[in-house]
């Protein structure tokens, strides 16, 4: 088949094209990068102007008058003059309703065109949508990363990306989409349970994770445990960053000669990379119930990942014992869940062992492509 991978913020589409291709297909990522992150696409809609130093300047000033970003304009006029190259899929999937990530107007423009001019259309369910923004608001689970949201007025600006995804100008986005696609696919259980009872949904596919390219770094010298949190203040509310930090301020008390924590925040990337493989314990996220691409990478170097693993995921993998630690909002919880692998290095051994076989097993990027696979031909 002739695939079209539209969009990348996680590595996702990354690691489901290298499964696609040993298996045969042909396949064109077409993306932004994701700003910093700087993503491997085939065909770059970057915004390279907005994003220099006289562009830069030039967004700003546009910005505090219009509240335009410039840099969305850009992505889209660069999606615009890559279409004649975007033709004739067999199958193409968006990573996001909006996955061009450009004006609304010229984002609904553009996917019209894809629409058109290429026989199937899949939408993957991978990060906030509408419908996911919409259950999270409805608070239909018994916790969410709506929590600060709700209980904090100092977080509420982190949440405006979520909060755009309910305005009129997405949702006419949004009904566009899913008036053109065959199905939506969801990639972990936070994503599952906003789609059940959904008409277009086809069921959960598993984050495709590229484990041979993933060092499974032994674990060593327990006498000094160490704990990794690295912060992001733009997700800090969202992945409920504020427990994790009490968490280690007691543990830092409780255990003085037995661990050490690194907080890393704003590091360079290769810094961030060497103290991050350090680590024996990985603090990613509170409120999910499954894990997302950073756990997972995690994982698979063979770290204890507190994360999301409620009993849903449990259930669904049929899991009898811990590949990763649920984490929850409760900072005496997650001291406990703490002390008690500082006081049992085994476990942490144990654990790690599982959360690697865990990854390999359920997450093979080419078993997972050839699941793709199997849903796109038959759907």
């Amino acid at each position: 088949m002739r695939i079209l991978l539209i969009g990348e913020y996680s590595r996702l589409h990354n690691s489901l094209k290298e499964g696609l291709v040993s298996i045969g297909h042909e396949v064109t990522l077409v993306g932004n990068g994701d700003g910093f992150k700087n993503f491997p696409v085939d065909l770059s809609t970057k915004a390279t102007w907005s994003e220099s130093t006289i562009g830069t300047f030039f967004r700003k000033v546009i910005h505090r008058v219009t509240k335009l970003d410039i840099a969305q304009l850009e992505f889209g006029i660069r999606f615009y003059f890559h279409l004649k190259q975007l033709k004739g899929f067999d199958v193409v999937q968006l990573i996001n309703e909006a996955p061009i990530q450009t004006t609304p107007k010229l984002e609904r423009y553009l996917l019209k065109k894809i629409f058109k001019q290429n026989q199937k259309t899949f939408l993957l369910c991978c990060g906030v949508d509408y419908i996911v923004a919409k259950h999270l608001m409805e608070k239909k689970e018994r916790y969410s990363i709506m929590n600060p949201f709700f209980e904090n007025p100092n977080s509420k600006k982190e949440y405006a990306f979520i909060l755009d995804y309910l305005s009129p100008n997405h949702i006419k986005t949004h009904e566009l989409v899913y008036q053109n696609i065959v199905g939506v696919i969801a990639s972990d259980m936070d994503y599952v349970l906003p789609l059940k009872g959904n008409p277009k949904f086809l069921g959960l596919i598993p984050n495709p994770i590229n484990a041979t390219k993933i060092n499974n770094i032994p674990i060593e010298n327990l006498d000094r445990i160490v704990i990794f949190l690295g912060i992001n203040r733009g997700t800090y509310f969202t992945k409920g960053i504020s427990f994790f930090e009490k968490a280690l301020d007691i543990i830092q008390q409780k255990y003085p000669d037995n661990v050490e924590i690194i907080i890393a925040e704003n590091l360079p990337y290769d810094t961030y990379i060497k103290k991050y493989n350090q680590a024996h314990i990985v603090l990613d996220q509170i409120y999910g119930f499954d894990q997302g691409y950073n756990a997972l990478e995690a994982m698979a170097k063979g770290k204890v990942v507190f994360t999301g693993a409620e009993k849903e995921f449990e259930e669904y993998y049929k899991l009898t014992e811990k590949v990763a630690v649920n984490a929850l909002p409760n900072v005496d919880y997650l001291v406990t869940e703490l002390s008690h692998l500082i006081e049992n290095p085994s476990w942490i051994h144990a654990i790690g062992a599982r959360a690697r076989n865990f990854v390999e097993q359920e997450h093979d990027y080419i078993k997972i492509a050839t699941k793709y696979c199997a849903i796109w031909q038959t759907s």
